[in-house]
């Protein structure tokens, strides 16, 4: 779903600065000092709102992999998202996901049916620059963690090192 309109996109900004505040006052001082600097969403500075939704009735019964791994139709949906984000900035684009909504609300507010779940509200458009280090480590919210930390080899916890 595509969304342009400029007060549909204020009414979301909008709660979606009320779901920050909320999470702002679960955090101590000094995360939420953190917090503050972090740019979550450019809702009215983006050019385009792309809502991507996920329906699990689309195609069914018959839908390959959901009958062992229920997740899948949604795992598929990501990896949507992930490879319009490739593309958008393949083309020079920016693209952020809104992370902070209730998605009754964002189904309330586009009219979305019972059964058909909002996933991501994006914010497309042209972007100044892009930067080699990821916002939230910029910013001092999270680091990396190393690559050997993220990779098992074979079992839950194998190190290249342990075969």
């Amino acid at each position: 779903m595509l969304v342009r309109d400029r007060s549909t996109r204020a009414a979301f900004r909008d709660h979606v600065e009320v779901k920050r505040e909320q999470f702002t006052a679960t955090l101590d001082r000094e995360r939420s000092r953190t917090f503050a600097g972090i740019r979550i969403e450019g809702i009215l500075e983006s050019s385009l709102g792309v809502v991507v939704t996920y329906d699990a009735n689309r195609g069914a019964p018959h839908v390959l992999g959901r009958h062992s791994i229920a997740d899948t139709g949604l795992y598929s949906v990501c990896l949507a998202i992930q490879n319009l984000w490739l593309a958008a900035t393949a083309e020079d684009m920016g693209l952020g996901w809104v992370s902070f909504y209730d998605e009754k609300f964002l189904a309330g507010l586009l009219g979305i049916p019972v059964g058909v779940r909002p996933v991501a509200w994006l914010c497309l458009g042209p972007v100044s620059h892009f930067e080699h280090t990821p916002d939230l480590e910029r910013h001092g919210w999270r680091q990396r963690r190393p690559l050997d930390q993220a990779v098992h080899l074979e079992r839950w916890g194998g190190t290249a090192g342990s075969g």
